[in-house]
């Protein structure tokens, strides 16, 4: 994919992996604030030109990680199964697949959808590559559910930023001590019920079933 760090060739495709695989590792350990030029170089193993040559600068390597944290969330929906006669199901996985993924990589996902690194604009290109790898198999999913003279693109949106909403809000809540009475209980079970709820009440109030 062409972008501000270039398109990748063959003859340099396994140094890009090497550079992406230390970037998400310094994300993971580190969060944002250590994705600097040198925190990737020392991880993957070489000296800062390395990063310069392959990707420009530190705006080259957080397009290329950016479109990769979005392949990564695309792999997970594209790994959710349909489940014949019930879409709204297949639906449900797919949320739950955005919850896990938010879950397992709290920095990852505030990369994706936050404005984690000050004055980072992914490249345009990038986030329309975004939306087709991950909100586009949304929409394709709730299509089909979408009760007639609806629009799915708007359906999926508004499924989505209900997702989105549960997600940020527990990850934030998991984050700090919970104030005194706070309604919320501690245990997984808990947060489990509380997303399944609020996803199905927005499907339920969008009207989506099967046709």
């Amino acid at each position: 994919m062409a972008t501000r760090h270039g398109p990748a060739g063959p003859a340099d495709s396994h140094s890009r992996e090497r550079f992406l695989q230390a970037a998400l590792a310094v994300l993971l350990k580190q969060g944002v604030s250590g994705l600097t030029v040198r925190s990737v170089a020392e991880a993957a193993g070489t000296s800062t030109i390395g990063v310069y040559t392959r990707f420009g600068g530190r705006t080259g390597i957080l397009d290329a990680l950016y479109e990769r944290t979005f392949e990564m969330l695309g792999e997970e929906f594209v790994a959710v199964p349909r489940v014949p006669g019930d879409p709204v199901a297949g639906i449900l996985g797919l949320t739950r697949a955005y919850r896990r993924f938010a879950l397992e990589g709290p920095a990852r996902y505030a990369f994706m959808f936050e404005q984690a690194v000050p004055g980072f604009d992914p490249d345009p290109d990038l986030r329309a590559y975004a939306q087709r790898a991950t909100f586009a198999l949304m929409v394709d999913r709730i299509e089909p559910m979408t009760p007639p003279g609806g629009d799915a693109t708007t359906t999926g949106y508004l499924v989505w930023t209900t997702m989105h909403g549960l997600v940020s809000v527990e990850l934030t809540q998991r984050a700090r001590t919970a104030p005194p009475k706070w309604f919320i209980g501690a245990s997984d079970d808990v947060y489990d019920d509380l997303f399944d709820s609020g996803i199905r009440a927005m499907l339920t109030g969008l009207g989506l079933r099967a046709r």
